[in-house]
């Protein structure tokens, strides 16, 4: 009954938290005139408008919610622009447990757009952004992006406008310029496996994609036919009743891997995962598990559940039924997680980091991928007879996902060294143990490393023959790394050589600003992480760029990390957060030499123009 219950209840919470159609605020942008001359500063009111209940917060709100933030959309007929916030109301927020600045029913944001003076006449469209999060006492929903728009009519025979006079309470929030090419937010690369991914729907590939993988691991592949026979032989049932139990089936497995999501996003909260993919106590518990599942692939040990539970399981699936075949599918799902455990938990690590309803949605693509192909077979069982027996290269899979497995723990352990500033983990011994790992997964496919699953006199097929070769390949391409060349894409994931950093200052912005002053020149910050993958990205592939390094060459640069364990750590989020009202990383900024922002970029991108493009608006 509980789980018809649980079943019940994830039926109701996937379309919420999946489709999240409620829409509480609405936006619009209205001049204070219809029509304004060139040079003209035109007064206008960014109305949000909120249901009863719900809340919004502040462009300065404290960390904790997303603040709301608005930008310009790219428009040649204003030569600058600036708003002013009215006074928010502060509160405990139950959400987030904290104070937090909100308004509720309604609130005016003023902007005044000042107009190029040799813009043509004619209609001119006012664009804005409008990033927010809406909450009420019980939940937030994911943040959203609106654009409110207006038309301004440019005339110079146009009345003289009233100058804009905020009313008591306003505070000027961020006088900003017209908003550059770079304002645009590039899609994020990939950060981890089934992590930061390029959005949701990429994400959601890959997890079940992931699912499908986890077939073909030692604990599920055998099950098939088991499995199978289970719910096609049911005594008394028709071709649709066979069909319908496995349906209910996969529904036990998608309910099992769904829960773990659920209660990941329950526990963790919806928003307090921000930087939760940095934390060392969170890529210490992932280094562990992933040790424990690739030392158990390995055969040093079994993991099992106890066998009590899976037999009380297994008694209560034969009682038939709706219920039985239910608690069949988690029993399978139960005995198949000493193997599918790493899939499952590369997917809650790298989907928490970016919070709502990512852990669920992961976890419901992920068990889809792993039940799709039980009820194809339901649906045709003659392909059950097709299937490859299992046997001995089923044991040779299981020793190679552990060799990949402790590759993987690898990645999480060197986040945690970076974050603690331990540098034991470097670049050459963390590519040296890569190099040794996937060499020795390659000389076990070719029958060197006696273990399970290779015999000495066992043939050596071409599968295996191409599969070994690509693990040497791979390991050997490796090498030049450990002695500082460029790893393309790989430098994301591994340790940076210490030259990659040359020439920048690091976690001091004031001596920044000061060295800025004293030569003139602008100041160019990176908030960056110690365990971002993307920042790693942008470090290795982007400003090495010859035509990137001179026009970087021009600035001040320094590093402002944000995701350490130490004061400066948190001096820079405060930057990051108060400043520029984001937690996002990486983030990069330009400053002229009194702290006036010139222009901001956000996020990873691989078009060099683009970078190229905003570095030259600071020069």
């Amino acid at each position: 009954m509980l789980l018809v219950r649980l079943a019940a209840l994830l039926c109701c919470l996937l379309p919420a938290a999946l489709a999240q159609r409620l829409d509480p605020i609405q936006w619009s942008l209205v001049p204070d005139a219809p029509a304004a001359a060139p040079g003209a500063l035109v007064p206008a009111r960014l109305t949000a408008r909120i249901e009863p209940g719900w809340h919004l917060y502040s462009l300065t709100t404290p960390k904790g919610p997303i603040p709301t933030t608005v930008r310009l959309l790219d428009q040649p007929a204003v030569a600058r622009w600036e708003i002013y916030q009215p006074k928010p109301a502060v509160a405990f927020d139950p959400n987030f447990k904290l104070e937090t600045e909100t308004f509720e029913n309604e609130a005016v944001f003023l902007i005044g757009f000042e107009l190029a003076k040799d813009v043509a006449p004619g209609p001119v469209e006012l664009s804005v952004q409008v990033r927010y999060q809406a909450c009420d006492a019980r939940q937030c929903l994911l943040p959203v992006r609106k654009t409110a728009a207006a038309v301004l009519r440019v005339d110079p025979a146009a009345a003289p406008l009233s100058a804009l006079s905020p009313p008591a309470g306003y505070t000027l929030f961020a006088p900003a310029p017209s908003a550059p090419p770079s304002a645009v937010q590039p899609a994020p690369l990939p950060a981890q496996a089934g992590g930061e991914v390029q959005g949701l729907a990429a994400f959601l590939a890959i997890a079940f994609g992931f699912g499908l993988a986890a077939i073909f691991t030692p604990c599920v592949f055998p099950m098939i036919p088991i499995t199978v026979s289970f719910f096609l032989n049911r005594q008394g049932s028709s071709r649709g009743g066979s069909l319908f139990q496995a349906l209910v089936f996969c529904l036990g497995i998608i309910v099992l891997f769904s829960t773990l999501g659920l209660v990941t996003t329950a526990i963790l909260g919806p928003f307090g995962t921000v930087q939760l993919g940095s934390s060392p106590w969170v890529n210490g518990f992932i280094a562990l598990v992933f040790l424990v599942f690739g030392l158990s692939l390995l055969g040093a040990f079994e993991i099992t559940l106890p066998s009590s539970l899976l037999t009380r399981m297994d008694r209560a699936s034969q009682r038939g039924g709706v219920l039985g075949t239910l608690l069949m599918g988690l029993t399978f799902s139960l005995t198949a997680f000493a193997c599918v455990g790493p899939f499952v938990g590369t997917l809650l690590a790298g989907s928490v980091s970016s919070g709502g309803a990512r852990p669920l949605a992961g976890m419901v693509a992920f068990a889809s991928g792993l039940a799709l192909p039980f009820f194809l077979l339901a649906a045709f069982p003659s392909y059950l007879g097709r299937l490859p027996k299992s046997g001995g290269w089923m044991s040779r899979v299981k020793v190679v996902l552990g060799f990949i497995i402790l590759a993987a723990m690898l990645k999480y352990l060197s986040n945690v060294d970076a974050v603690l500033h331990w540098n034991v983990i470097t670049r050459q011994r963390f590519l040296a143990l890569w190099v040794v790992l996937f060499s020795m997964a390659g000389l076990y496919l070719l029958g060197f490393l006696r273990m399970e699953g290779v015999k000495a006199d066992e043939r050596l097929g071409v599968g295996r023959l191409l599969a070994a070769g690509a693990f040497l390949a791979f390991a050997l391409s490796l090498l030049p790394g450990m002695f500082g060349a460029g790893l393309g894409e790989l430098d994301a994931y591994v340790p940076l050589a210490p030259e990659r950093a040359a020439g920048w200052m690091k976690n001091d912005y004031r001596q920044a600003l000061a060295r800025a002053r004293a030569e003139n020149k602008r100041l160019f910050l990176n908030f960056t992480g110690y365990a971002c993958t993307n920042c790693h990205w942008m470090k290795s592939n982007m400003f090495p760029r010859p035509e990137i390094a001179a026009a970087l060459s021009d600035f001040v640069l320094v590093e402002l990390y944000t995701d350490g364990a130490d004061p400066a750590s948190e001096e820079n989020q405060k930057i990051l957060t108060e400043r520029f009202s984001t937690v996002a990383i990486p983030y990069y900024a330009i400053l002229d030499a009194n702290e006036k922002t010139i222009a901001v970029f956000a996020g990873l991108t691989r078009d060099p123009a683009q970078f190229l493009a905003f570095l030259r608006t600071g020069q």
